[in-house]
């Protein structure tokens, strides 16, 4: 389940916005959570929801939903970008994460990001 999430400050000249969700420390970066094309008026996230607007990119799980912690030992931070963008991107629904980076390189106004960590609890010893 997603968690909810408010910001402001978007640029007025924003036409959509993406927000990844990232844990730059498994190997390999890992993206929990792709969503573009919101809404730039959007000034808030509900738990569990998408945001307005917003089309859904493949996660490393190979699925279209937030998947949240589980790192396999240790303690990692999960990255929540946010990026506003000029335009909004051509790209169709289940797009990767490349995709979605590549192309909105050229659109990009500001970006702002926060940070969690999350420590996995390993079980007890028998």
């Amino acid at each position: 389940m997603s968690p909810p999430l408010e910001f402001s400050g978007v640029p007025a000249n924003t036409k959509s916005l993406v927000l990844i969700v990232e844990d730059p420390d498994a190997p390999g970066n890992f993206i929990h959570w792709l969503v573009f094309n919101i809404e730039p008026q959007t000034k808030k996230v509900r738990e569990a929801d998408v945001p307005d607007g917003g089309m859904l990119g493949l996660n490393d799980f190979g699925k279209t939903t937030y998947k949240g912690p589980c790192p396999p030992s240790g303690t990692h931070r999960y990255f929540f970008k946010l990026f506003a963008l000029n335009d909004k991107l051509p790209l169709p629904e289940n797009a990767s994460y490349k995709e979605v980076f590549d192309t909105m390189q050229e659109k990009l106004l500001d970006a702002a990001c926060i940070y969690a960590t999350y420590t996995r609890k390993t079980p007890p010893s028998p």
